[in-house]
């Protein structure tokens, strides 16, 4: 009899064990079937093959099949027939992507949450499969976006040639669901500087003014100045307060007085314009850009620091060609700001990187054939002393054996621009187009750094002059640090090398990685939001690419 009430809780517990084997039978039974639906959905189908789950188009079925391929199809994102913990931060981490000036919808969002609305507390294989291998596509898309940008740049502008920093998305997608760090694993690609982040700090705030409707426009009408008294003063200053402008209060909102003054050079300043503190046209236009203008405006320059390698190198050349601005950075400090000349809108400066690896004193200037034949044959045939007026030699050919001509001796009306058969090179000197130095940092544009005897450009505000290449502010001063530790670092020795005319090639004992980069907004160390004016129109062609889906690897072909 004592053994009774032990041989029912044996019964029992033998009866739960009973019950519980077809429980997990089903559980297990489920899996596989996800598992098969898996397999089967990416069998190899020929170079079209495609997946669309719910009118959602799985980008990169080739990605998405070598993932599953490596762990035999088991599903990645259920567990016992339900989605887990890492289904939830995915979506979550694509709903913030929009912080990012990304759209979250470009990443399955509508479909994925469709679909984890729609599931009940026994979902079928089919549910888990075309679940499954939306979440996948998602963060591999995603994770590609926020390492190498939303935008191949080189589709939409050929003269954008950045080098990508593609990283290992795929491994990346394990590492997270191993280790439950879905977000982290994501957020670890976008860029960790302190520009993209002021960028999307900034985005929030424009978005949030945004949202409140547009800042009040200043009407048209003469310019506005110290001493003026207008009834379009008092928009301006509304305009400039709702951009968080600081603008003091007056006794009469109407004058102009030296503390609205102050805040018109803020804002001037901000946007590269002349800090003159005079409404004229060029700050007129800049103050009417709509509010979600420059918000779209952050979203661009946020995708352009995803196209960037994460590393721009210890010592590097940052060249603003939208803010004709040049920066050298030493340890993540600028040491060398100065004001530069680029490309025509015609003959636009590209954006590249580079390795500056030396520079030349007293360079010659092999002329171009292009600017030879379209700028100086019309100088040449107006004046035929211009050549030798300029310091220009004239050769039969580019080969460096080529015979010297006497430019006295042809009939330069009858040569066509079109079939320009000399070489032009312009010694050194005082009137030569490179100036005294220039740096070079091979590149297949045959772009470079070089001085101007044109200084009067430098006080422009748009100074679009070059035929491409970048004319400096400061050159001798880019030099010296350049040079720093020999030396030519000194002031007193390089000018002594450079009277002698002499033309001297001198290699770096560092090389220095040069970017020459395209920014129409960015945040400096001070939290200011800085914009500049479109010079090139590269910004539309942008936007417009940035609102289309990402591209479709494969056809829609399957149906899941």
């Amino acid at each position: 009899m004592r053994q009774r009430p032990f041989v029912i809780l044996s019964y029992c517990l033998f009866m739960l064990i009973i019950l519980a084997i077809p429980a997990q039978a089903n559980i297990s039974s489920l899996n596989e079937q996800v598992q098969e639906k898996i397999s089967r959905q990416l069998a190899p189908a020929g170079p079209e093959g495609g997946i669309n789950i719910c009118r959602e188009c799985v980008y990169d079925r080739a990605a998405v099949r070598d993932f599953y391929l490596s762990r035999q199809y088991t599903p990645a994102w259920s567990m016992d027939g339900q989605p887990g913990q890492a289904a939830a931060d995915l979506v979550r981490t694509i709903r913030e992507s929009a912080a990012e000036g990304l759209i979250p919808d470009h990443y399955h969002l509508r479909g994925i949450e469709t679909m984890l609305d729609g599931l009940d507390a026994d979902p079928s294989a089919e549910q888990l499969a075309a679940l499954d291998l939306l979440l996948t596509d998602a963060f591999l898309v995603l994770g590609s976006h926020f390492a190498n940008g939303r935008i191949n740049p080189a589709t939409i502008d050929p003269e954008w040639q950045i080098r990508r920093h593609n990283g290992n998305v795929l491994q990346s997608l394990r590492l997270a669901l191993a280790n439950n760090t879905i977000e982290e694993e994501l957020r670890a690609m976008l860029p960790s500087n302190q520009i993209y982040a002021g960028l999307r700090q900034a985005l929030t705030r424009y978005r949030e003014l945004a949202a409140k409707g547009d800042w009040p426009r200043v009407p048209d009408g003469p310019k506005l100045q110290v001493g003026d008294t207008s009834e379009r003063i008092i928009a301006l200053r509304r305009r400039l307060a709702a951009e968080n402008e600081n603008v003091p209060t007056a006794e009469q909102e109407n004058y102009f007085d030296e503390k609205l003054a102050a805040v018109v050079r803020r804002f001037q300043s901000r946007h590269g314009l002349d800090p003159d503190a005079v409404v004229g046209r060029n700050t007129l236009a800049a103050l009417n850009v709509p509010v979600s203008e420059r918000a779209h405006q952050i979203e661009l320059n946020l995708e352009r620091w995803r196209w960037l390698p994460k590393d721009l190198g210890n010592r590097h050349i940052i060249v603003n060609i939208a803010a004709f601005e040049l920066i050298l950075v030493e340890n993540n400090v600028p040491v060398l700001p100065m004001r530069v000349v680029v490309g025509k809108p015609y003959r636009r400066t590209p954006v590249f990187s580079g390795t500056l690896s030396s520079l030349v004193l007293n360079p010659t200037w092999e002329v171009p054939v292009s600017i030879a034949s379209k700028d100086l044959l019309p100088k040449i045939k107006k004046d035929s002393h211009f050549l030798a007026a300029n310091g220009y030699r004239l050769f039969r050919g580019w080969n460096s054996g080529s015979s010297e001509v006497d430019p006295a001796t042809v009939n330069w009306h009858a040569v066509r621009d079109n079939t320009f058969p000399f070489r032009l090179r312009q010694d050194p000197g005082p009137l030569n187009a490179l100036g005294r130095v220039k740096f070079l940092f091979p590149n297949p544009h045959d772009v470079y750094l070089h001085d101007t005897p044109s200084r009067s450009l430098f006080r422009k505000d748009m100074r679009t002059f070059s035929s491409g290449c970048i004319r400096l502010e400061k050159p001798l001063e880019l030099a010296m640090q350049l040079l720093r530790g020999t030396p030519l670092a000194e002031r007193e020795s390089l000018d002594a090398a450079l009277a002698t005319g002499k033309t001297q090639t001198i290699r770096l004992t560092e090389k220095v990685q040069v970017h020459l980069l395209y920014w129409t907004a960015w945040v400096t160390d001070d939290g200011i939001v800085h914009f500049r004016h479109d010079i090139y129109d590269r910004d539309l062609l942008l936007w417009k690419a940035m609102q289309q889906p990402p591209p479709r690897l494969i056809k829609q072909v399957a149906e899941l």
